[in-house]
Parts: C-alpha cells; structure tokens; sequence
C-alpha cells in the first residue's frame, strides 16, 4: 500500500497542476458574471480535450518505445523512436487543428452551441488551436523524456504551462481586458511554454532529437502504430463522453452547460489523484508479474482499489462540506448552482468505481491484455453513458441524467475489477 500511495501522489503532481489551472480560468471567466462565457469554455472544452487525449495515445507509444530501446542499450534505436513519435505528433495535431479551426461552428453547433454560446466558443477555439500543436508536442517530449529516464524534466512540462496560465490569465482577461478571448490568448503562452520546456529537455540536455524527416517515420511507423492506435482509441473515450454529456445537457439551456462546464473542471481537480492511479499501480503490477509474483500482483490490485474508495470517500465528503462555498466562488446562481450542489452532494462519490476502472486498467495493460482497456473505456462511454443518460434526463432532467449516468459508472467499474481478478487469477494458475 505504501508502495501505491507514494507512486500515486509522486505522479499526480504535474497533472494536477495543469487540471488546477484549468479550474482557476475558469474561475477567473466566471468572475465576469456572463453565464454565455461559461457555457461557451464548456463546449470548446471538449474540442481542446480531444486534442490532448489524442497527444496522450502518441506519447504513451514514444515513452513505450524509447524506454525499451533505452533498456537494451540501444540510444541510438531510442533517438530514432523520438524523433519519429515527434514527427508523427507534429503532423496528426496539425491536421486535427487545421479541421477544428475550418469547421469550429459546425463542430461546437452540433455539441449543441447555439447564440451567443456558439459565437464565444468558436472566437475562443480559432484563438487557441495554434496552441493545439505546441501542447502535442510538449506531451511527446514530456513522454520521450519519461522514456529516457528523466521524469523530473517531464513535470516540468506540465508545471510549466500551469505556472503560465496562473500567470497570464488575470492579466490577459483583466488587465488587458479581452475576456474570454484573452483566456484562449493566455492558454496558448501557456502552450508555448510547455513546448519550451519539453524541447529544451529533449534537445538541449539530452541531445535527443534528430532531425524531422518523412523517411524515419516511414521507417518507424509501424511498432509507433501499433501502440498509438489502441492507446489513443483508449483515451478518445473520455472525450467522447464528456462530449456527448455536453450534446445531453445542452437541450436544459445555457445554465445547465454552465454547471457542466463548472462540474468538469473541478473533476479533475477533486480527483487528479484518481486520473493518476493507473500510471502509478501499472509498474507496480508490470514488475512483479515479470518476476511472477502472483500474490503481490494480486496485492497490488487490492491496495489500488482500497486507496481508490478511500480516497473518494474523502474527497467526496469534502466537496459535500463545501457544496456552497463552491457554486459562491463560480457566481453560480439559479439552476446552475442547483446542479453544481447536486453533484457535490451525491454523484462524487460514484468516482470511487471510476478509479476501480483505472486500476483494471492498469492490470490489463500490464497482464499482456491492452485491448480490454480499450473494450472497456468505450463500453462505458457507449452503452454505460449514452442510455443510462437518455433515460435519466427522460425521468429528472439534468439531475436524473448525472444519476444515471454514475450508475453505468458503477456497472462497468465493478465489471472491470472482476474481470482483471479473474484474469490474474488464470494466469497465475497457469503458473502453477
């Protein structure tokens, strides 16, 4: 247990800085008292999610390949990998921003952005999207350094860009006065600066990156598709379902998006250290299933998920305390304060299934059986969100619709850990 709260906490650091920074612009936007704004972040959101999910899945494959080339001793094979992970990054993030930017009010008006909302979020996106291709990178260079050995330099990354966004958001939206439009200005220094940052490590330390060329992706295409594609399709999920429960709330008006645009920033926040449970667990399992040691793999799993319960339990009963104090610092009022209390009140702690899934997660990737993160992620975010949502915004609107969709959550949460025991179960008997 020890082992799974150190490798947790060590690991959340950087991302829970980047989700705070999140959450603290938009606490700055919502100071302006215009609920279209906050509607608005929260259909342009889930467009800079999708990006960032998708820069997650290549960079998962450039630390997997640097890393192994790296352990055989092979520098110049790992240099290889990195230069091509960058090259395919550099080109995937520059097609997707070019998409979103064209088709930004088509995109955002079929999530359901309509008016003012619509014209907000779609000034907001064409500002930030340059920044779509920095951060890609940035994520690379963060993984490649992880990859190599360097992990302090790969926080630096994301705690780079956080600083900057703390920095430059109150004084782009205020001191300059621009608004939502100096957000999306302040987000892409903030990108910037992590691209600073991953390629100053990657290049100027360690001296990693060879020049970008169409000839050694060719070269390299294969073993980094092998591991992007069900590692992007496995982070696309969460993307999907927040945008989908966007398109599901959007109908109730903009005070509802609003909540849901409030909701999803202090998610990550509350439960950072929920999102970095796999990360820290996975290594833990790798290693002594490499070893064959069973009762500790099996160990291992049982901590993760006791460290998950309590954790949300914790957090959940936290965000209860604070309910009101939460929807006073927003200016939330009206219905959107009503869904924000709602969910601080009883959805949060549905999160502890969530984090279950995590850790079968981690089991999977690490028992030689990936693909069922893959399976799983997307069954949830298909038929463990979509129904469960129609039929819950059918019964009690928003409310009803949150409901339902933390009890899929449950179902998939507690499928998911039954499957990875049984699993462990098989192969250690196979073992035997």
């Amino acid at each position: 247990m020890r082992h799974v709260v150190v490798m947790t906490l060590t690991g959340a650091v950087g991302l829970m800085m980047m989700f705070a920074a999140d959450l603290a612009d938009l606490f700055f936007l919502s100071l302006l008292g215009d609920t279209s704004i906050t509607a608005a972040i929260g259909f342009a959101g889930t467009l800079a999610f999708t990006n960032l999910s998708a820069s997650l899945g290549i960079g998962i494959a450039a630390a997997a390949l640097v890393s192994r080339s790296m352990g055989a001793g092979d520098a110049e094979r790992a240099r290889d990998f990195a230069t091509s992970t960058v090259t395919f990054t550099l080109i995937v993030s520059s097609l997707y921003t070019i998409a979103v930017a064209v088709f930004a009010p088509q995109i955002l008006g079929f999530l359901g952005a309509s008016g003012r909302a619509l014209a907000l979020a779609t000034d907001y996106i064409r500002i930030l999207s340059p920044g779509f291709i920095m951060l890609a990178v940035a994520v690379c260079c963060s993984f490649c350094l992880r990859g190599i050995g360097d992990p302090s330099r790969a926080m630096f990354v994301t705690l780079g860009s956080a600083v900057a966004t703390f920095i430059m958001d109150p004084i782009m939206i205020f001191g300059l006065g621009w608004g939502i439009h100096g957000a999306a200005v302040a987000h892409v220094i903030a990108n910037s600066t992590a691209l600073f940052f991953g390629l100053h490590g990657l290049v100027r330390r360690h001296h990693f990156l060879r020049r970008l060329s169409f000839a050694g992706l060719r070269r390299d295409f294969r073993p980094i598709w092998a591991i992007a594609l069900p590692a992007i399709l496995t982070q696309l999920a969460t993307p999907f379902t927040v945008a989908y429960t966007t398109y599901a709330v959007a109908p109730f008006g903009e005070e509802a998006v609003a909540a849901s645009a409030i909701i999803g920033r202090i998610v990550p926040v509350a439960y950072g250290i929920i999102f970095a449970l796999s990360g820290a667990v996975g290594p833990i399992i790798g290693q002594n299933f490499g070893a064959r040691n069973f009762p500790r793999v099996r160990q291992t799993l049982w901590d993760g998920l006791k460290f998950a319960l309590a954790y949300t339990l914790l957090t959940s009963a936290l965000l209860y305390i604070f309910r009101h104090h939460i929807s006073e610092a927003f200016l939330a009022s009206g219905r959107t304060r009503e869904i924000v209390d709602f969910f601080c009140t009883w959805i949060g702690v549905t999160w502890a299934f969530a984090g279950a899934q995590f850790v079968a997660n981690a089991a999977f990737n690490n028992l030689g059986r990936p693909a069922l993160s893959t399976w799983f992620n997307w069954g949830k975010a298909t038929i463990g969100t979509i129904p469960f949502a129609m039929m819950g915004a059918a019964l009690a609107g928003v409310e009803g619709l949150m409901a339902m969709v933390g009890i899929g959550s449950i179902a998939f949460g507690v499928a998911s850990v039954a499957m990875a025991t049984r699993i462990v179960r098989e192969l250690e008997t196979g073992a035997s």
